[in-house]
């Protein structure tokens, strides 16, 4: 299924988040750039490299106005646990989602049904609940933040100037391309 231009359904959730446990939905969302981060599983392997990842490019994402929102099937204590017990994630300072009702991981088809856990997902979503921009990696293979920090740029970008286009590696500030007949086979 592609997800480009669709909206995001309403959803329920609890979190834990700074130190609180709380409930999240898709009006918390809207207003705002979103990232929804799919990992596997709390207490894992590749999981917290990735989101001290993130946590350690946060301020960049605020400054872009985005929020990420990590999420997984484990529950909201078993996030308290991990940040509780792990230096690293213990630091993490966005919201940790728990899709234990799989709401999210269904609609986005993230599930893998031997292991009960999600593939490991980007979405990023517009202050109107449309996604923008998602990839799927399996389970194994860690995502980069400064690069879903990147898309994010360019996805904004291009919200605030549909005539450009951002070519390959494009970073703000840096050159775009107004499409046009006169440069077909000429790029």
């Amino acid at each position: 299924m592609n997800y480009i231009n669709k909206e995001i359904p309403d959803f329920d959730v609890k979190a834990y988040h700074n130190g609180e446990l709380i409930s999240y939905n898709k009006k918390n969302l809207l207003g705002k750039w979103s990232i929804l981060f799919f990992y596997p599983a709390d207490f894992s392997f590749v999981c917290p490299t990735e989101l001290q990842d993130l946590q350690k490019n946060y301020a960049d994402f605020k400054q872009n106005n985005a929020e990420i929102y990590s999420v997984s099937v484990d529950s909201e204590f078993s996030h308290m646990a991990w940040a509780e017990n792990t230096e690293g994630i213990g630091k993490i300072e966005y919201p940790m989602l728990s899709d234990q009702k799989h709401q999210l991981a269904d609609f986005f088809d993230l599930l893998d049904s031997q292991s009960g856990q999600t593939y490991r997902g980007v979405f990023i979503i517009d202050p109107k609940g449309v996604i923008k921009s998602y990839t799927v990696n399996a389970m194994g293979i860690g995502r980069n933040a400064k690069e879903i920090l990147r898309t994010l740029e360019a996805a904004q970008f291009v919200e605030e100037n549909g005539d450009n286009v951002c070519p390959a590696n494009w970073h703000p500030g840096e050159k775009t391309i107004v499409p046009s007949s006169d440069l077909v086979g000429k790029i």
